[in-house]
């Protein structure tokens, strides 16, 4: 299914019908809303379920360069008004999570619960140097060479490049089976906007903090809905520390917060499906 946004963005996106409460799913970098076919399959049918490919991912349209994860909670808002969801349950997945951030500061009226899943912090996803220092521009990270490899891949098709990557740091614990990874590798191959969304990952900071890159907006304050984190102990993406900032900057603003650690690694939806499954329904009940 896609829909066609007031801004000329098209998106494209996947419902699981159920009952009246609603859950929005938000996928992560290298993926597409593709990447929930296990837990929409896995989820109790009391939920109504739309997950969303994010613009410049999957079969979604790229008309608009992002800048901002700014830009892609714009969007989600226009795609859940479009659809007429006036409240609804959100996840997030990776920087899905700071999408689904922004847009639980942005519209909190609408958001009832917020799941972030091995997600990037509320300082966003840092872009370090060779010299360990954080990068702060755009042009900065077009020269980083981890960038340029997955840009190169994506621009020659080179599955096996790609594959091999995500072996090593996604799927670190264990692979999807592989008609799934086949498909997964696919909707990577396809995203369009790979130095546009590092830059706005980059530059992420909703906390009252500096991040090096960007100053702290304090957008976190405006959160209030219940949140649940869920992070991995094997994650290879997601820090440990990243995912103490989003609990610290959480506690500091006075949200309500539940905090998870799962045995699994970046890809827990592949490796703990059942745990994700019960935490997930469990906080929502």
């Amino acid at each position: 299914m896609e829909i066609t946004l007031n801004n000329g963005e098209t998106l494209a996106f996947q419902v699981r019908p159920g009952g009246e409460s609603i859950l929005v799913l938000i996928h992560g970098n290298m993926a597409s809303s593709d990447q929930w076919d296990l837990l929409l399959e896995k989820l109790d049918p009391a939920y109504t379920v739309y997950a969303v490919d994010l613009r410049g991912y999957g079969k979604s349209s790229y008309h608009t360069p992002i800048d901002s994860i700014a830009d892609l909670s714009q969007d989600l808002k226009l795609f859940t008004d479009a659809l007429g969801l006036k409240s609804f349950h959100l996840m997030g997945w990776s920087n899905g999570g700071g999408v689904a951030m922004k847009f639980a500061a942005d519209y909190p009226d609408q958001v009832e619960k917020l799941i972030l899943l091995a997600s990037m912090s509320t300082r966003g996803y840092p872009v370090f140097g060779a010299d360990g220092e954080r990068l702060r521009t755009k042009d900065q990270i077009a020269l980083d060479p981890g960038i340029n490899m997955i840009r190169d891949a994506v621009l020659h098709n080179n599955k096996a490049f790609l594959k091999s990557a995500m072996d090593q740091l996604l799927y670190s614990k264990n692979q999807p089976e592989e008609d799934r990874y086949d498909k997964y590798l696919e909707n990577a191959l396809n995203q369009r906007n790979q130095l546009d969304v590092a830059h706005a990952a980059n530059q992420f900071n909703i906390s009252t903090e500096s991040n090096e890159a960007a100053a702290g907006t304090g957008e976190i304050g405006h959160i209030t809905s219940p949140v649940l984190v869920l992070w991995g102990k094997d994650d290879l993406l997601t820090s440990e520390q990243m995912t103490l900032e989003i609990i610290n900057d959480m506690k500091n603003s006075d949200i309500d917060i539940h905090y998870t650690v799962l045995p699994a690694g970046h890809a827990a939806l592949i490796d703990h499906l059942e745990g994700v499954a019960d935490e997930v329904e469990r906080f929502l009940r």
